[in-house]
């Protein structure tokens, strides 16, 4: 704006004009382009949300992923991963719902992982936007992004204040690992916030009620669309996988048949086959035992295997449904 304003100065010989386009030049380089806003007025109508890349213990640069409501200043969630990912914000996420229950709505920057994937064959964790997007989506949550840094300062001055504080607690209390930080981020964010946080009477809380840790579980997926293949099998994470029922019982089903497969929360695998949900069972390289070679061997009674219910987060028609949406509204805002 600026560079079409001057070039509007010099292309006018009228003195008046000129004063009018200086002044608003003047407006623009004014420190008020990005001005003060109030608090939010209720407890989770808002979260700002953002990752920070720091030195966090000697020779460690881990992100730490970052939530932190506008109202009271209170830091609701926080976990460390060895970049900025769909694992670490879930796991803030995770955190949120267990301790205060659904918010209102996210804050978050327009890059990374609250934006459609853009690199070629990304893998199915790294299509971050469509995945934490959909869960906030199943969930309630609204998202808004913004590329500007300052529109959500309480963020940003929220990672200065940790990268300038945190590493010493962490090098006090010995951490060297990354899974020994994330423990102790539990009793820290309660003394953090014991002495930042805003304690106000009138500020109401808004979270809706806390989901179960089933419906969590179901919801804070990674969802992974596949075929199946001619030997009736899937394939994951360079693994293969055969779907079978909870009493063990196997299925095959037809060559290049659509599926989804369902890495819930706990890290158990699923496959949605025609609306069907099946669990997901390694078929190994080799056999772990010989019958001609080893003789028969006594099989230890195998407990039936727990299936969560179809529910509307795993309904294929719904996910590709809302992952095109997705895609058409990426791509038609950046033709």
């Amino acid at each position: 704006m600026k560079k079409i304003l001057k070039a509007e100065q010099k292309s006018t010989s009228s003195q008046k004009v000129q004063n009018e386009i200086k002044l608003a030049i003047a407006t623009i380089d004014d420190n008020s382009a990005h001005p003060r806003r109030p608090r939010s007025k209720y407890f989770g109508e808002m979260i700002q949300m953002d990752a920070s890349s720091f030195e966090w213990i000697s020779g460690q640069i881990w992100h730490l992923h970052l939530a932190i409501d506008d109202a009271s200043g209170e830091v609701v969630g926080a976990y460390f991963d060895f970049q900025e990912t769909l694992k670490g914000y879930y796991n803030v996420l995770y955190h949120i719902l267990i301790n205060y229950g659904i918010p209102a709505m996210f804050y978050t920057d327009r890059r990374t992982v609250f934006e459609y994937k853009r690199k070629n064959n990304a893998l199915d964790d790294e299509d971050t936007f469509t995945q934490f997007s959909y869960a906030c989506h199943n969930l309630g949550i609204e998202i808004k992004t913004t590329s500007i840094a300052q529109a959500k300062g309480r963020i940003e001055r929220l990672n200065q204040t940790f990268q300038s504080r945190l590493p010493v607690e962490l090098r006090r209390a010995r951490i060297t690992s990354i899974e020994d930080a994330n423990e102790f981020l539990k009793s820290y964010l309660k003394k953090f916030n014991g002495q930042f946080a805003l304690c106000l009477n009138t500020t109401k809380s808004v979270f809706e009620k806390q989901p179960t840790l089933e419906e969590i579980n179901c919801t804070l997926a990674v969802l992974s669309p596949r075929k199946i293949d001619s030997g009736h099998s899937i394939r994951y994470n360079n693994k293969i996988y055969l779907p079978e029922s909870e009493k063990g019982i196997p299925f095959y089903f037809k060559n290049k048949s659509d599926c989804i497969v369902i890495e819930a929360f706990d890290k158990n695998l699923y496959v949605n086959v025609l609306d069907n949900i099946y669990i997901m069972k390694e078929v190994p390289q080799h056999e772990v035992h010989s019958k001609e070679f080893d003789g028969e061997i006594e099989k230890p009674k195998q407990k039936k295997k727990y299936i969560p219910p179809m529910n509307h987060p795993w309904r294929i028609d719904n996910i590709l449904q809302y992952h095109a949406k997705q895609k058409h509204q990426y791509y038609g805002a950046n033709v």
